[in-house]
């Protein structure tokens, strides 16, 4: 799965923070608005401790695409559908 915006897009080095706990990392949005890339931190939390991952591949000034896999989550809903088809 992914999401992806094609405007801004990160420089590598900004890529490689923008994922990190322990880094602080300030950007600014297509209306100047300031964002600090807490929620990435806590989509990044909330997707491994469903056993996936997160990554981000981006181009400045064309867009970045923010990558993701939820295998516990999928497998979960897997197992509900077949409950429910029984």
């Amino acid at each position: 799965m992914y999401v992806k915006e094609t405007r801004i897009g990160l420089s590598k080095e900004a890529g490689n923070k923008l994922l990190k706990k322990d880094e602080t990392f300030t950007t600014y949005g297509t209306n100047n608005e300031k964002g600090t890339g807490l929620g990435l931190v806590l989509c990044k939390e909330m997707i491994e401790n469903n056993k996936g991952k997160i990554w981000v591949e981006s181009t400045l000034n064309e867009g970045s695409c923010f990558y993701f896999t939820a295998p516990k989550a999928i497998s979960q809903i897997a197992n509900s559908l077949i409950f429910y088809m029984v």
